[in-house]
C-alpha cells in the first residue's frame, strides 16, 4: 500500500524522501513539492493538487484579492473593469425570452448612463476609443494603445486639455509614443487617419514634450528602411545592402542635420540598383514622403563617401 506524501510534517521535509513503491517496477518514490514521482522508471503517481477554495494572499499594505478577471488596462477609461451586458442569449447560450429582452434593454440603457461619472471620465473614455482607432489603422501594437492611453491620461490630470481639441490629443499621444520608441510612423501618416490637421497634432505633441519631458530618441535611417523596402517590396538581398549603405552614411557623418528618411531612401534606391531592380526615384521618393531632388542629392552624397 502506498504511504500518503504528508503523513507527518510539510512537504519541505518530506522532499526527496522516499516513500512507498512504484507499482510500475517496484522502484523507490520520492516526493517534492506535493508531486509523487518514481526514482527508477519516472512514473508520476499523484501530481500537484487544485486548491478550490479561495485563500487571499497577505502583503504589507493589506490582502490582496485579485485572484480572477482580465489584467487591468490602461487602454480603457475604467482600466477594464466594466462589464457588459448581452443581448440574444444568455450565459448557457440559450435564447432569451421578448421579456427577458426588454429586461436586458433597459439594464444596458442604465448600465450606458452610468458608466461615467463625470465629464473627464467621458471624455477619457472618447480619447481612449480615438487611440485605438488610429493604431488598429495603422497597424501598430497594442502596447502602442496603452503607452499612448497613460500620456492622455496624465496629461487629462494635469489639465492639459482645457481649451484644446481632445483628437489632437489623441493623436498627439501616438506620435509621442512614435517618437519615444522609435517607431517609423511620421506625423503625417497619423495624421491622415486621425481626425485633426496636422499642425493641431503636432502643437499637442509639443506640450506633452515640453511639460513631461518625454525621452525622445533622434530618428536614424536604418529605422525607416524596413517600412520603405516593404512598401516597395524589395528582395532580402536589396535590404541588407541598403541596411549596410545607410550604416555608411551615419558613420561618415551623412545623417547629421539631414532628414532620415531622405538619406534610407537614398540607401535604398542604391542598393536597388546595384541589384539591377527596376525602382524609379519617383516610387522611392513617393515611399519616404520626400521630393526626387532630395532622393537625388542624398544618393550624390553617398556615392562620393563610397568612391
Amino acid at each position: 500500500m502506498i504511504g500518503t506524501p504528508y503523513a507527518s510534517g510539510f512537504d519541505e521535509e518530506t522532499s526527496n524522501q522516499c516513500s512507498g513503491c512504484c507499482p510500475e517496477c517496484n522502484g523507490e518514490i520520492e516526493t517534492d513539492g506535493g508531486e509523487r514521482t518514481c526514482r527508477e522508471c519516472g512514473l508520476v503517481i499523484d501530481g500537484y493538487g487544485i486548491a478550490h477554495d479561495f485563500e487571499p494572499r497577505s502583503f504589507e499594505d493589506g490582502p490582496n484579492r485579485e485572484r480572477t478577471g482580465a489584467p487591468l488596462t490602461p487602454a480603457r477609461h475604467d482600466r477594464g473593469l466594466s462589464s457588459q451586458i448581452g443581448r440574444w442569449k444568455d450565459g448557457k447560450q440559450q435564447s432569451l425570452s421578448n421579456k427577458k429582452r426588454r429586461q436586458l434593454g433597459r439594464l444596458r440603457r442604465e448600465h450606458s448612463r452610468a458608466r461615467f461619472q463625470s465629464k473627464a471620465e467621458r471624455n477619457l473614455a472618447f480619447a481612449c476609443t480615438e487611440i485605438a482607432r488610429i493604431v488598429a489603422a495603422l497597424g501598430m501594437t497594442r502596447e502602442t494603445t496603452e503607452f499612448a492611453c497613460t500620456l492622455f491620461r496624465q496629461a487629462q490630470d494635469e489639465e492639459l486639455l482645457i481649451g484644446r481639441s481632445l483628437e489632437a490629443f489623441a493623436a498627439g499621444s501616438i506620435y509621442a509614443v512614435c517618437r519615444c520608441r522609435s517607431l517609423p510612423d511620421s506625423a503625417q501618416e497619423i495624421a491622415s487617419v486621425a481626425r485633426c490637421e496636422e499642425s493641431a497634432l503636432r502643437n499637442a505633441y509639443s506640450v506633452l514634450n515640453v511639460e513631461f519631458g518625454l525621452e525622445t530618441s533622434i530618428q536614424q535611417p536604418q529605422q525607416l528602411l524596413p517600412k520603405f523596402a516593404d512598401q516597395l517590396d524589395v528582395p532580402a538581398g536589396v535590404r541588407r545592402r541598403a541596411r549596410d549603405l545607410a550604416d555608411v552614411a551615419v558613420d561618415e557623418g551623412l545623417a547629421n542635420g539631414r532628414h532620415p528618411a531622405g538619406l534610407a531612401g537614398a540607401a535604398l534606391y542604391l542598393a536597388c540598383g546595384e541589384h539591377d531592380l527596376s525602382v524609379t526615384q519617383s516610387e522611392v521618393a513617393s515611399v519616404a514622403d520626400v521630393s526626387i531632388v532630395t532622393i537625388r542629392q542624398r544618393r550624390d552624397e553617398l556615392q562620393a563617401v563610397l568612391e
